[in-house]
């Protein structure tokens, strides 16, 4: 058994601007270092045994204040850097807003609104082959961790895939989970089976400006 305290990267100004951020290497805003700050301070007392981030900027400097914050030194120092939860890759699309997408490439945009499990835009991953990606590295973290707890700052694709999972919920059609940036989720790994503990915790970001949300279900055909 592993547990993970899987973590939402803070705010970017594509989040505010409701960009399909993907593989885009995107800092995090002001706000989003507030928030991150604030992650720190929640967890300085949480005790872990490893602190994982994927290897975009805006995950890095998520990850960074918890471990400078953190009173325990298996967190403190920098955090191990790991591909396979980056968010998923949008190709073509990637960076781009859901107006100009809309505009220029008004047929991908209508298949892609679908929620096919097998579709991607052209150069991108589809959501099945981003979902074995990410069961698959979420896996091997829980095998090489035996009986360890791990802090894992990652993106909201990653989030919905690992829910999914848990739920038993099917690839294809919108997200259902809310997943808001630089809340907290904890999960229990277990084999092949994946328990939801808590999830979309944001008490450490109560008192802040709502985010921005980007509603799949809104766009669903």
């Amino acid at each position: 058994m592993t547990e993970l305290i899987l973590i939402r990267h803070g705010e970017t100004d594509w989040n505010r601007e409701l960009r399909f951020q993907g593989q885009v290497d995107v800092p995090l805003n002001a706000f989003g270092h507030k928030q991150a700050r604030r992650l720190g301070q929640r967890l300085a007392s949480e005790r872990a045994d490893l602190l994982v981030c994927s290897d975009l900027i805006r995950t890095q400097q998520t990850a960074l204040p918890i471990s400078q914050q953190s009173l325990h030194p298996t967190l403190q120092g920098s955090s191990v850097l790991n591909p396979a939860l980056r968010e998923q890759s949008f190709g073509m699309v990637d960076g781009m807003r859901v107006n100009d997408i809309q505009l220029q490439y008004p047929d991908a945009w209508a298949q892609w609104t679908r929620f096919d499990a097998d579709y991607a835009f052209a150069g991108g991953e589809s959501t099945r082959q981003f979902h074995a990606r990410v069961l698959a590295a979420v896996r091997a973290l829980a095998l090489a961790h035996a009986q360890q707890t791990l802090v894992v700052v990652t993106h909201g694709g990653v989030l919905d895939m690992i829910y999914r999972t848990a739920r038993a919920l099917p690839l294809s059609g919108p997200r259902k989970s809310e997943i808001p940036n630089a809340g907290l989720n904890r999960v229990r790994i277990a084999g092949d089976a994946i328990e939801i503990l808590t999830w979309a915790d944001t008490q450490h970001l109560a008192d802040m400006p709502a985010q921005p949300v980007y509603d799949q279900a809104s766009l669903a055909k």
